[in-house]
């Protein structure tokens, strides 16, 4: 059963998690895909620079990871400390980070 992140991430037990992402139906990430016999090799370098930028747009530091052929693993580390200090301004230079800004932006 799944459930809301509220209830599975708990900074008080600890700022560190294991993340896991599969692909499905016999897709890959990158490496060589048996079934097509194309090289996806090529994703690897762009899947771990995202990585990292997507950490440092929330501020979140990268402790180890491992990209295979079809999956990931991401151990992170979540600065309790630095993210309690953010104000909403940040929140939305963050987000526009990521995303095209919005037409009308209230400071």
């Amino acid at each position: 059963m799944t459930q809301s992140r509220q209830s599975q991430v708990s900074l008080s037990d600890t700022p560190y998690y294991h993340f896991i992402s599969r692909c499905v139906r016999r897709a890959y990430l990158c490496g060589e895909d048996k079934y097509t016999e194309k090289s996806l090799e090529h994703r690897r370098q762009w899947v771990v620079e995202r990585m990292h930028y997507l950490a440092s747009v929330f501020n979140i530091d990268i402790c180890a990871y491992a990209i295979m052929s079809n999956h990931y693993h991401l151990v992170l580390h979540i600065d309790e400390y630095a993210n309690n200090k953010i104000n909403h301004k940040e929140v939305c230079e963050w987000w526009c980070r990521l995303y095209s800004k919005p037409v009308l932006f209230c400071s």
